[in-house]
């Protein structure tokens, strides 16, 4: 018997797990382990019930009874697509439309005059409503006849295919300005009562890309006008953001600026960048 089966064989059964399926204190911190590796978030003590819920789901889908027997199918197949699955329950896709507002004028501002082609990267993309948000910005800004793209990308492939669709509950989409919603949306009828679709002139200029930020091999095509990374860096231990912040500078111009999320401050993880304004870097040249 391997370690990792030793140890969820013996370990202690929380009470509060006495449900359909078989959950032990191993069990979590197992799981803990694995998609730290795997994606590099941490999950918090605290989250013990969330990952119960969510992974418990796959636990079913698969037939099993415990996650033990889940964990120990995950890694007997190292290469199995389960791990995409495994990855996608564990990853928080709280996102809206123009989301932290104050960012988009100041990329308004940043992009006017600017010749192109511009090119912003939503990394973190979640359900499109972000990068959709940007596209609609730089539509506003430079007009339909300009050069740009937003790349958006994301871990979770369900949540990029979620946004590949560009399909929302009409209450969400609702919560913009009329002229937004008539210029950008087109609301649906029927079968899609109760929806709104981007319309495809927006979404011809988002481009959907699986990226797993935190394996060494990703690669993206520079360089970047603009990088928006928000909330994101804190499911990451400070490690690792120093890492993905060192690979972000050099993919950006020399005038471009990274935007983070209302949480996060990167001023004393990295010194490739310098704070501009609220929640928003440019980068440095490294020292020689």
């Amino acid at each position: 018997m391997n370690n990792n089966v030793e140890r969820h064989a013996t370990g202690p059964v929380n009470a509060a797990d006495h449900r359909d399926l078989v959950f032990s204190d191993a069990d979590f911190e197992r799981i803990r382990e694995l998609i730290y590796r795997r994606a590099g978030i941490v999950l918090a003590a605290h989250k013990r019930d969330m990952v119960y819920s969510r992974v418990g789901r796959r636990v079913r889908q698969q037939g099993l009874l415990s996650f033990r027997d889940y964990l120990a199918r995950l890694e007997r197949n190292p290469e199995g697509e389960e791990w995409e699955a495994f990855t996608n329950t564990l990853t928080t896709n709280l996102t809206a439309f123009f989301r932290e507002a104050h960012h988009f004028p100041l990329l308004a501002e940043h992009v006017r005059g600017r010749p192109g082609p511009i090119r912003i990267w939503s990394a973190g993309a979640s359900t499109g409503e972000e990068p959709y948000s940007l596209a609609m910005t730089l539509l506003e800004t430079l007009g339909e006849k300009a050069s740009f793209e937003v790349l958006a990308t994301d871990i979770d492939t369900e949540a990029l295919n979620r946004a590949r669709l560009g399909v929302y509950p009409l209450a969400q989409v609702q919560k913009l300005d009329d002229q937004r919603r008539r210029r950008f949306f087109q609301r649906g009828s029927g079968a899609r009562a109760g929806f709104a679709r981007v319309r495809p002139e927006v979404a011809a200029r988002v481009r959907f890309e699986p990226l797993n930020l935190v394996t060494p091999g990703w690669r993206v095509e520079p360089p970047f006008d603009a990088i928006f990374c928000r909330n994101v860096m804190i499911y990451f231990d400070r490690d690792t953001q120093a890492r993905i912040l060192a690979r972000f500078a050099p993919l950006l111009k020399p005038d471009g600026l990274l935007f983070a999320g209302h949480s996060e401050s990167f001023s004393y993880i990295s010194d490739r960048f310098q704070l501009r304004g609220q929640t928003v870097y440019r980068p440095v040249s490294p020292k020689v």
